[in-house]
């Protein structure tokens, strides 16, 4: 792949974990994820090659709505609680859990994950593959490169989530990613937030403040 032009910049609030599951842990979700039924991406009226399947929250590309989604599978849980130390929050603040199957040759392109959502853990199963990084334009154009190894994770917090983009090229082998992100809170709820306060209602307010979602 050639290199990106531009000046090389580290984003802030990057972190990459080189080695956070195991090899039989990775088989394990490997088996899992493949058993999964997933989900078209279509945006613009366009359909990606990437797929994907949606637990805890449901999110809509091509209208950026969000609604409850499915639980999260107990599967999934332990890497949850994994990606919410890496964050510092409780397990339950990472509302949505987002799983995806690149085929050989998907790619995604340029982007910032949806406004909607707050801090970003991604976990990558399979195939390795390049996570590129960009912000800026001409002269002034920052840019960094991250690759991405089988059992590994990276965390976007602070610039990095909100600040730069990022886009990953092509696999040549079949990967798989596990991203699971907080819900950011604006001043007006969303229906999905409205939702998850209405889940917490019996719960004791120490309980709630644990299970809500941190500020960026």
């Amino acid at each position: 792949m050639g290199r990106m032009r531009g000046v090389i910049e580290e984003p802030t609030g990057l972190r990459y974990i080189p080695s956070l599951l195991s090899e039989d842990r990775e088989r394990e979700l490997l088996e899992r994820a493949r058993g999964l039924q997933f989900d078209e991406v279509r945006m613009h009226g366009q359909v990606a090659r990437r797929v994907v399947r949606h637990f805890g929250v449901q999110y809509v590309f091509e209208s950026a709505a969000i609604t409850p989604g499915p639980p999260i599978p107990d599967w999934l849980t332990e890497v949850r609680d994994h990606a919410a130390q890496l964050l510092d929050v409780s397990p339950e603040a990472l509302a949505e859990v987002l799983v995806t199957y690149y085929p050989p040759g998907a790619t995604i392109g340029w982007h910032r994950d949806a406004p909607v959502f707050g801090d970003v853990v991604g976990v990558s199963l399979g195939s390795a593959c390049e996570m590129r990084f960009q912000r800026g334009q001409g002269d002034g154009r920052r840019v960094f490169q991250q690759r991405l190894e089988p059992r590994s994770a990276y965390v976007l917090s602070g610039p990095a989530r909100n600040r730069w983009q990022h886009s990953i090229p092509q696999v040549a082998t079949d990967r798989y990613s596990l991203t699971f992100r907080t819900l950011r809170r604006g001043s007006k709820e969303s229906p999905c937030e409205r939702s998850l306060a209405g889940n917490l209602a019996a719960i004791s307010p120490a309980r709630q403040a644990a299970l809500r979602p941190r500020r960026s």
